[in-house]
């Protein structure tokens, strides 16, 4: 009976972390509209959790008609295909979205630097810094061979695609990708890599009034003076997926998975060891998705 009660509670766990019907705490009573900026804080490695947090703001951002959205971005890469999911989530948006790279002392380092280009306005603070955006195998090491050429090849010609379509600089992307090249904020705004340094999010607003941004329907023109600051919380789910899709935390759960399913399979009819074992498999599964950049 305590098993089947273990197993039960489990399982319930197992549903709150993944059935995205379910409510989502932290992200409750805000009301939304077009004289607010939606403010989506990125901070640390971009993995599946950060990348369902940011494309859920996206889409808040959407229903509730916000007029511009800000992703505030702190780096220092991840996985290839939460960068994609975010990047697309971007680019299709028809709210206008700006990426920016702050505060002082933050950066965009590898996946991060195409997340910053794909922006409809990328911005970046005093004294940050962008690129070194070469791709690596889980862990950090080198891929070498020919896989390494192809995944280079890829990244480099989709990052390029993704800048110049955005009217940046596709060349210094492109770079950052073969060759690991980085800059200070300052060499990113020259080299046309963003498009405005500022000194915080108030005078990154002050910036952003008054320009113009291609959109799907076309040009727009911002207004920000008079804009409120809504922040969109990570809630209860967004935080245990963060949590478990860092690389340390997926291997204790490999760890535990195999564990788990080895004295199921030494003890027949324990179930709970099993259970666990599967459960923690299911979730490092969730973590190594894909290649990290």
């Amino acid at each position: 009976m305590d098993s089947l009660r273990s197993t039960l509670l489990i399982f319930i766990l197992l549903v709150a972390l993944f059935c995205p019907v379910l409510p989502v705490l932290g992200t409750s009573g805000i009301a939304l509209a077009g004289n607010e900026v939606m403010i989506i804080e990125l901070d640390g490695p971009i993995n599946p959790g950060t990348a369902i947090y940011v494309v859920r703001g996206l889409e808040k951002a959407k229903d509730q008609g916000v007029a511009l959205a800000i992703i505030r971005l702190d780096t220092p890469g991840g996985l290839a295909s939460s960068m994609r999911s975010i990047i697309k989530a971007i680019l299709n948006s028809p709210v206008p979205v700006v990426v920016y790279v702050g505060p002082r002392g933050a950066g965009a380092a590898s996946a991060g630097v195409m997340i910053t280009v794909a922006g409809h306005i990328a911005a970046m603070a005093n004294g940050t810094n962008i690129g070194a955006a070469h791709p690596v195998s889980m862990g950090g090491k080198d891929i070498g061979g020919t896989m390494s050429e192809k995944v280079v090849n890829d990244m480099a010609a989709y990052a390029r695609g993704i800048a110049e379509d955005k009217g940046r600089n596709g060349e210094w992307v492109e770079k950052a990708i073969r060759e690991s090249v980085s800059i200070t904020a300052d060499e990113a705004h020259a080299k046309n890599v963003v498009d405005l340094v500022v000194k915080d999010m108030d005078d990154l607003l002050k910036g952003l009034d008054g320009r113009e941004v291609n959109m799907p329907s076309g040009k727009i023109t911002l207004k920000t003076t008079d804009l409120k600051k809504v922040h969109f919380k990570p809630g209860f789910r967004d935080k245990i997926l963060k949590t478990i899709s860092d690389p340390n935390i997926a291997y204790i759960l490999m760890m535990i998975g195999l564990a788990g399913l080895y004295f199921e399979f030494s003890h027949p009819g324990a179930i709970f060891p099993g259970v666990i074992g599967a459960i923690s498999l299911i979730l490092a599964f969730f973590s190594f998705q894909t290649l990290p950049v």
